[in-house]
């Protein structure tokens, strides 16, 4: 089981990018790819993408696609400190690090790792996450509220969303103003009519169609709010349920395509991802393992907080390396498979542990 987990992790990168490009043709969350003569001939910068809600959630192991976040265990495991984890970091600094993230995991210092131990890791990275997200949620908020009154409406957010997609924001407030044909091309436009839909779910009780800054967060990151986690979890059903009866089956769930198949090669990372997938529905979406997941069951495994989610994360993630079975993991074990943990593989392991620990 830890050889072919390892496997799927080390090799569904490539699979993914196809995924990506796949679905994202069709994909309302997609950015658009083509715009009209309105645009501006100024390039956006980096940061103006950060008032479009991300395809891809931290901290959360499914996507709003539906497919699994292939990062999710690195993500809980390092928290902010994933970036510096880098295939062409220098590996004795890797593995310095990923030793003082090892005693900081291991809380009573017995120099093991167990479920309980690795459990109260992953809430803390994801409470991480959510400041992150708050965060940068402040700075996104002040971007998309020219007036600074608290508030956004529709129409302010449209306008810098469609100026940060290249189009001149005097132009199309303008338009907006007096009601006015924006002549969109059709990507463009299905992408606004699933961010209004989006935002109006964000919109609180009493609904008065214009957001505050808690309200914007849910917007930007559903997994914030239970209301639009429940809103999430609609639109993945939604795009997964073939029959319509509002629940999935195990068909269902690994139905998504993963891969054009050329060779023997691809056809074991594609039935290794279809295995990931079965796993995941059998041994934790479906909590009562009756074989159908219900918007309930899908809702409580999106949760980003579930403590027994987390619990349950903690055993799968130590039975990926632990090699003498005793259910935690020792810090030559996670040094061994710290390619799934962090996605750099360390050279040299067993040499240097004893002498740096």
């Amino acid at each position: 089981m830890a050889i072919w987990r390892k496997m799927w992790a080390r090799n569904l990168l490539s699979m993914s990018l196809f995924l990506y490009v796949l679905l994202h043709t069709i994909d309302v969350h997609a950015r658009p790819a083509n715009m009209s003569a309105s645009k501006d001939k100024n390039p956006t910068n980096k940061d103006e993408n950060e008032i479009l809600p991300p395809d891809h959630l931290n901290g959360v192991k499914m996507e709003l696609d539906g497919h699994l976040n292939k990062d999710f265990h690195q993500e809980v495991f390092l928290g902010k400190e994933m970036e510096e984890f880098e295939e062409d970091s220098e590996p004795r600094r890797n593995r310095k690090k990923l030793i003082e993230i090892f005693t900081k995991v291991d809380f009573n210092k017995d120099r093991s790792v167990s479920a309980k131990e690795m459990q109260r890791w992953i809430m803390e990275k994801t409470e991480e996450h959510f400041q992150e997200a708050m965060r940068e949620n402040k700075n996104s908020f002040r971007a998309v509220d020219p007036d600074g009154d608290g508030h956004v409406t529709w129409d302010e957010y449209r306008v810098k969303f469609l100026a940060s997609k290249g189009f001149n924001e005097k132009e199309i407030a303008e338009k907006i103003k007096n009601n006015e044909d924006l002549k969109l091309d059709e990507e463009t436009q299905e992408v606004l009519e699933s961010l209004k839909d989006r935002w109006f779910q964000a919109d609180n009780p009493p609904a008065d169609q214009l957001l505050n800054e808690q309200e914007f967060l849910s917007f930007l990151h559903p997994e914030h709010s239970r209301g639009m986690l429940k809103y999430m979890v609609k639109e993945i059903v939604r795009d997964l349920d073939q029959d319509g009866d509002k629940k999935l089956t195990l068909s269902e769930f690994i139905s998504l395509p993963v891969g054009t198949v050329e060779n023997q090669q691809a056809q074991d990372i594609d039935d290794d991802w279809v295995r990931e997938r079965r796993k995941e529905f059998e041994d934790v979406i479906d909590s009562n393992h009756d074989g159908i997941v219900t918007m309930e069951e899908l809702e409580e495994y999106m949760d980003p907080m579930n403590e027994y989610n987390a619990l349950n994360e903690a055993k799968q993630m130590i039975a990926v390396a632990d090699e003498n079975q005793n259910h935690s993991l020792e810090l030559d074990e996670i040094l061994k498979y710290s390619e799934y943990f962090t996605g750099s593989k360390l050279m040299d392991y067993a040499r240097n542990v004893h002498e740096e620990f």
